[in-house]
């Protein structure tokens, strides 16, 4: 079997991305694939900086809804599309974000967390003056209390995301981390919710996708069988982005089964 479903990617609608609805739907059906999520940004309280100015991963919901309904009629027949949502964590935005999800009809919501305290990992000054493994705990801490505050979401995307913007990815051991990640994971399962196999972290040459296998199989071993592909693309040449080779992780990982959504509800695919 293949993957025929990619179920994190993002359009001009979200602000780190300039590739228009279109041309993403296009690459999607140019490679196969029969269904497609987006996920796109919705980051309230980003933090303000050069590159990024107040609001630049708040969406424009309406735009973004009236777009993709356009886009689902022109395309109907060709490939079946879905209206979702990546939604940035923070313990102090829970009111906000329930309010925001509640004005729009969401088929599929990752819950993301992007930002520690404030401060996103993707900057290296989120680094300095500590060690690597200072670093991957606050992330790690930060995420287990965002989804103990809030609950309203589907899959929890890219668990060890900071793993890429590491300034040594080699520092990075998940087994030092079992205790908090066994705690996260133990959460998702019993509100029935599944883990974003996430393969942007192979565009930049890693091994594994977000999260490692070794978080995946740890997921399978506590009982965890919700799992969605997604390669985070926000242009048209990464989407489904190296999937087979993240397939294959996820049945060294034990799983036989992946995810699409309907309506917030998973469907199983045979892996």
């Amino acid at each position: 079997m293949r993957i025929t479903s990619d179920y994190h990617m993002h359009s001009e609608h979200s602000g780190d991305s300039t590739a228009p609805m279109r041309s993403m739907i296009e690459s999607s059906i140019n490679k196969g694939l029969n269904e497609i999520c987006f996920t796109e940004h919705m980051d309230l309280d980003y933090p303000i900086g050069p590159d990024n100015p107040e609001g630049f991963f708040e969406i424009d919901a309406d735009a973004y809804r009236e777009d993709f309904l356009k886009c689902k009629e022109e395309y109907k027949g060709k490939i079946d599309l879905h209206f979702g949502i990546e939604l940035g964590l923070q313990p102090h935005i829970v009111k906000e974000n329930t309010d925001f999800l509640n004005k729009y009809p969401f088929e599929f919501i990752i819950g993301s967390n992007h930002l520690c305290n404030h401060k996103d990992p993707y900057y290296p000054s989120f680094y300095e003056g500590r060690s690597s493994d200072d670093a991957i705990r606050e992330f790690f801490e930060s995420t287990l209390e965002n989804i103990k505050y809030f609950h309203n979401f589907d899959v929890l995307g890219h668990l060890d995301y900071i793993v890429r913007y590491l300034p040594n990815p080699d520092d990075y051991n998940f087994q030092n981390f079992s205790d908090i990640i066994d705690e996260i994971l133990n959460i998702l399962i019993s509100e029935n919710k599944g883990l974003d196999v996430n393969t942007k972290s192979f565009q930049s040459g890693m091994n594994d996708p977000n999260p490692c296998i070794g978080i995946l199989a740890r997921f399978y071993e506590l009982g965890g069988r919700i799992i969605t592909f997604g390669s985070d693309a926000h242009k048209p040449e990464h989407i489904a982005y190296d999937f087979e080779r993240a397939r294959q992780t996820a049945l060294k990982a034990g799983f036989t089964s992946y995810c699409t959504f309907a309506d917030r509800k998973p469907v199983f695919h045979d892996l």
